[in-house]
Formats: C-alpha cells, structure tokens, sequence
C-alpha cells in the first residue's frame, strides 16, 4: 500500500476555478488558494470586482466574466483558464444568489420568476460548472497513486437544513445542491474526481457586513460556539483541507459553530 502522505494534494499544484470569486467567501478561497502557490481563474459576472481581485492576487490569479447558468460562458471559461494556467483539476462553486420572499405575503403568493431565478443560479449554475468542468478534469493526468484527477467543492447553506421564513427558493436550491452531492460524487469516481460540499452558518461576508453592529452582535450570540460571525478564510481553509485530504469525498460539512437556526 502507497504511504498515505504521497496521496495529499500539494496546494501549490492546483489549478483551479473559483465561481463568485470576486467576493465573500469565493474571494477568500481564492485569496488562500494563490497564497498557498495554486494558480486560480476567478468566474463572476462582468460588474463584480473580479478583475481588480486578480490584479491585487498577482500574476497566478486570472478574471474571465462568467454567467454560471451560460453553457457558453462557461465553455469560454475552461477554455480560457486552461490556456492561462494549464490543465484544471480543482473547482470551487462559490457563485449563488438569496432571496427573502414568504410562500403567501400580504402582496400574494411567493412570485414564481422569482423562486425560479434562484433554482437557475443556485442548482443548474453549480451543475452547469460541475458537468464541463468535470470533462476537462478527466483528460489530465493522475496527481497521485490513487489516480485522482480532480476535486470539487460546492457551497451549500445551513439553510439547506434550517431553512427560515422567506427561505423557500433559497433553501430550495440549497437542499438540492447538498442532495446532489452523493450521487455526483460517485457518478465521477470513475473518472477519479471527488466531491464534497460545505454548509456554512453566518459569516462575515458582504450581506452582513452591510448591516448595523447592533444587528452583528445579535446574529453572533445565536451561534452556540464561538460565538461570532464567521472569518471566511475559515470557509476557504476547509476548502484546502478536503483538496489535501484524499479520503474527503461524498460529503456534506456544516461549518456553523453548532448553530441551529430559528424560524
């Protein structure tokens, strides 16, 4: 039997994707990823800041403007980021959007476009992404003796669990992205690709960082331990250890301090 240390993923051999890169917990990813030696194209939409993160990350890290829901885009996107960095082998799907609308409101019932639109972002985004992103991970080389040509991660919520009022598109999309995390991954572990999603609580990205301290320090004291918001490199840090952790695959991770939301 291969020792197992010659199995883990070195950091710096990864030539990822990251989708929402540009923000949040997409941009500390991608943030840790460089840091760590990995080469990383970031995939967000044209009016995000995405072009300015990559020159701030320096000549490893590349911005090509991606809809997550285009065949097209995303085509363009491989096509792109192999050509800047070599042969992919990691994705992270970062990329989603939230809605807060109830099922039945004093305006009517939840608008149907709208919990739609979040479905498309959420769930055929990711599968979009994951589907040709898994092709091209299949045509590389094996990176170790368990012949693993690639990982993936997707970004699920503890919505997915603990969906709250006005969740239902959100949640919705989030369950199904958790649902699909089983069987993709043992659709590719023929192709030697691994699959795993994270659930995170509430941490400290833009949304909430939006909002008044007063507000901040309330949603803190609901996480049991430690409590308070998130860091996301926290987020970004369990990316890198299901990268480096050959065993990782299959799973759904809640990363939330043991917080259980209310309704």
């Amino acid at each position: 039997m291969a020792a197992v240390s010659k199995d883990i993923r070195s950091i710096s051999k990864v030539i990822a994707i990251v989708t929402g890169g540009a923000s949040g917990l997409g941009r500390a990813t991608v943030a840790r990823l460089v840091r760590n030696g990995a080469r990383v194209t970031i995939a967000d939409l044209p009016s995000s800041k995405g072009d300015d993160v990559a020159k701030e990350l320096g000549e490893r890290c590349s911005f090509v403007p991606t809809n997550v829901t285009s065949e097209e885009d995303v085509k363009n996107l491989i096509s792109i980021a192999k050509e800047k960095h070599g042969q992919l082998n990691t994705l992270v799907n970062c990329a989603g959007i939230g809605i807060a609308v109830k099922t039945l409101s004093k305006k009517g019932p939840h608008p149907l476009d709208e919990f739609n639109r979040v479905l498309n972002v959420n769930v055929s985004g990711t599968f979009n992404t994951i589907r040709l992103v898994a092709e091209q991970m299949t045509a590389g080389e094996p990176l170790n003796s368990n012949g693993e040509r690639g990982v993936i991660v997707n970004t699920a919520s503890v919505a997915a669990f603990d969906g709250q009022m006005g969740q239902a598109a959100y949640s919705a999309s989030k369950g199904a992205i958790v649902g699909m995390t089983l069987p993709i991954a043992r659709d590719l572990s023929r192709n030697g690709i691994r699959v795993c999603t994270i659930a995170p609580g509430l941490f400290m990205t833009p949304l909430l960082a939006g909002l008044p301290e007063k507000v901040q320090t309330e949603l803190a004291k609901s996480i049991p331990f430690p409590q308070r918001l998130g860091d996301p490199d926290e987020y970004a840090h369990l990316v890198q250890s299901i990268i480096e952790n050959p065993m990782m695959n299959g799973e759904v991770i809640r990363l939330d301090g043991a917080i259980r939301m209310q309704p």
